[in-house]
């Protein structure tokens, strides 16, 4: 049997996005900026994109800048906004637990003079508003907060930090990471007071090399691609239809079926985290204290620490089962350093080297669950027997 649970490093492409994206490659080619037929009927898929993801978002269609990926939408907001509004401010507020997109963007900005508070988190991974608060100040022009942490699942106050900034300090921007977020949850910028947001196309069970940015329609945003001039001279290069087109599909479809399918993983994630509670030895990381089975966190992020094994052991002893896990955020498990996430959450020494993410889909069954749960029973025994005292 074969459980694939790393879907937030990447998810399988749903059928019907697959197939639309090789009508458009194969049939409906044409770039659309030209002129004839073919350029016009590229334009159309490029319409329903945006129309679709603006809709999902209650947004205007105008405000939707398709870029590469989660990494480049995150780059774009944070330094297009930071040097777009530099003589209103220098000062920047983000978390301790951001993505390397935002965490390595907000490090190069500090190198450009830009002075960055970083916001700690509590025990369950979650930031503090009155942290947030006190952060902010007349300088303040940018604030950054993921929507769902990558690693753990922690859920951000997103809604009441952004009522937070607009009342304290109403000319910063306030921009959302939510790659892991969107498509799991309902997410409407306008309504949460969010200038900027990033989404990820192959996170949503559509294609790599795709994301989104939504820019306000009163945002100041610095371009970071500069060439033809398209997208409102926001993102300049041929536009990527099939990715594109692709990224809306799977958006559309998850959402049809978005209560039912949040409920299902959350089902799957009570199941997980009860069954590794059997085991002597096992923290699960990222709960909220009076939600012990995960409600209140990501409904397909399940982070534990397992004592006396390492992380990349464990993966390892998993894979030769069939059973595909993640030791912590994907792009950056080939650099072997410390989560930053679990150190910022506090958590105890030896978590940091025995922490596996597991992450489901809609693919993810029940059978699955049960399979992997069997497999770890049986792995963690003989692997804590031989770990080196």
């Amino acid at each position: 049997m074969e459980a694939y649970l790393d879907n937030s490093a990447t998810t399988r492409v749903l059928p019907q996005v697959s197939e639309l994206m090789t009508k458009i490659m194969c049939e409906d080619y044409g770039n659309p900026s030209s002129l004839h037929r073919k350029g016009i009927q590229a334009e159309q898929y490029l319409r329903y994109a945006r129309e679709t993801l603006a809709k999902l978002l209650k947004v205007n269609e105008k405000e939707i800048i398709f870029t590469s990926g989660g990494t480049e939408s995150d780059n774009m907001a944070l330094t297009g906004s930071a040097f777009a509004n530099r003589r209103k401010g220098t000062h920047l507020i983000t978390t301790q637990i951001e993505h390397p997109a935002v965490g390595q963007t907000m490090k190069y900005l500090e190198s450009q003079g830009f002075r960055v508070t970083y916001l700690p988190v509590d025990s369950s991974g979650r930031i503090s508003l009155e942290d947030l608060k006190n952060a902010l100040s007349p300088d303040t022009i940018l604030v950054s907060v993921m929507h769902t942490n990558n690693e753990v699942g922690s859920l951000q106050p997103v809604a009441e930090a952004g009522e937070l900034i607009k009342r304290m300090v109403p000319g910063a921007l306030f921009h959302v990471d939510a790659v892991q977020g969107f498509g799991k949850a309902r997410i409407y910028p306008k309504r949460m007071g969010i200038d900027l947001l990033s989404a990820s196309g192959h996170k949503i069970h559509g294609p790599k090399g795709v994301g989104i940015l939504y820019v306000g329609e009163k945002v100041k945003l610095q371009p970071l691609i500069y060439g033809g001039g398209q997208q409102m001279n926001l993102r300049s290069g041929t536009d990527n239809v099939p990715g594109a087109a692709g990224m809306a599909k799977a958006a559309e479809l998850l959402y049809a079926h978005y209560e039912e399918d949040t409920e299902r993983l959350y089902q799957l994630k009570k199941r997980f985290i009860r069954g590794l509670r059997e085991l002597e030895g096992v923290q699960i990381n990222g709960l909220l204290p009076d939600f012990p089975d995960g409600e209140g966190t990501a409904p397909h992020i399940v982070s534990a620490s397992f004592f006396g094994v390492r992380s990349e052991v464990l993966l390892h002893a998993l894979e030769e089962e069939g059973i595909y896990v993640s030791a912590g955020s994907a792009c950056s498990a080939r650099k072997p350093q410390p989560s930053v996430t679990l150190r910022a959450m506090g958590v105890e020494r030896w978590m940091l080297e025995s922490t596996v993410r597991f992450s489901f889909s809609v693919y993810t069954t029940l059978e699955e669950i049960d399979y992997t749960l069997q497999v770890i029973y049986d792995k963690i025994p003989i692997l804590r027997k031989y770990t080196r005292h």
